[in-house]
């Protein structure tokens, strides 16, 4: 049973190409997307698996062990469980081309109720405010947008009204606040940029960007003898675009034992290589965690580079605690 939860943060610094196989669609590679909603995602097992990779290149020739406790042992894998957990990664922020400003992070409400669940589930805090937003309308998270042309915002080819700014907090930060405080380094260009566009649309307007403004990138295949394309190797990739911002948790329980800890425990119940609780197991998640990682397809053409960070719980500093 789990018994912490954090959530982490995946920012895009390159397009991501998280697959979901051949598609009999127009696309001959789509990206990972929720059955419901059809907003992309990438699946539990993939972010685990990429996770583990960029832990082994980090860690594993000194912590070799510490990882399998972790995520569980390559070979054998009936022995015992991973202590760590994950929960697919979410779309939160996806950008979008604008006529002025030269893009924005949008959100609509439904990705807002989810992610403040998520925040009380994990880290006991949530988004305070009325979350809303009507179709054709653009709700900027801040005052101080540079998205706005009076009173519209032009977001590819659709004219928005400008709507009065949504007061949402976390805690005693406004929420465009506290994202940029939690995504990005205090002062930089990222940073400021993320305390004023981000804007609100309803969840209607937010499927059809997440739907039809992702990456489609055509690829051939050259043949050597010859120089020229080879018969039959045009397709197509989708990919979520650079800047896009994804959020999963991570979930931890104590480690799990395996046969020779069962056996030890049985004999001299004084002696147990199990820790009780999930917290070394965190700590180790939290420690070890590269800044970087690299998920998806492509990763030869710079391709899935996901820039990492984990939330940790809400101090407050009225209560010094």
């Amino acid at each position: 049973m789990f018994q912490l939860a954090r959530p982490l943060f995946l920012t895009c610094e390159t397009p991501l190409h998280a697959g979901s196989g051949d598609s009999l669609g127009i696309v001959d590679l789509p990206i990972q997307r929720e059955r419901h909603t059809s907003f992309p995602k990438i699946e539990a097992s993939s972010l685990k698996g990429a996770l583990r990779e960029a832990f082994e290149e980090k860690v594993g020739k000194t912590q070799k062990n510490d990882i399998i406790k972790a995520f569980g042992p390559e070979e054998n894998g009936d022995e015992h469980a991973g202590a760590l957990g994950f929960t697919d990664a979410r779309l939160l922020l996806f950008p979008v081309k604008s006529m002025k400003g030269v893009f924005a992070w949008i959100i609509c409400p439904k990705v807002l109720r989810q992610f403040s669940e998520a925040l009380k589930l994990s880290v006991e805090i949530e988004i305070n405010g009325i979350i809303s937003a009507s179709d054709n309308q653009a709700v900027p998270l801040s005052d101080e947008t540079n998205l706005a042309f009076g009173k519209h915002i032009v977001l590819e080819e659709y004219t928005f009204n400008k709507a009065i700014k949504v007061d949402l907090k976390i805690g005693s930060k406004s929420l465009a606040d506290w994202l940029a405080d939690n995504l990005f380094v205090s002062g930089s260009f990222w940073h400021e940029k993320a305390k004023k566009d981000i804007l609100l649309l309803s969840d209607n307007d937010f499927k059809d960007f997440v739907n039809l403004s992702t990456e489609v990138i055509t690829r051939i295949k050259i043949d050597n003898e010859t120089g020229t394309v080879q018969s039959g190797a045009l397709f197509t990739e989708e990919y979520l675009p650079a800047e896009c911002v994804l959020y999963s948790l991570v979930l931890a329980s104590p480690e799990f034992l395996n046969s020779a800890d069962i056996k030890v425990k049985i004999e001299n119940s004084d002696k147990t290589k199990r820790h009780e609780k999930a917290d070394p197991i965190m700590k180790f998640f939290i420690d070890g965690l590269p800044p970087v990682v690299q998920l998806g397809g492509n990763a030869t053409l710079g391709k899935g580079l996901l820039r990492t960070k984990i939330v940790l719980p809400y101090k407050n500093p009225e209560n010094n605690g």
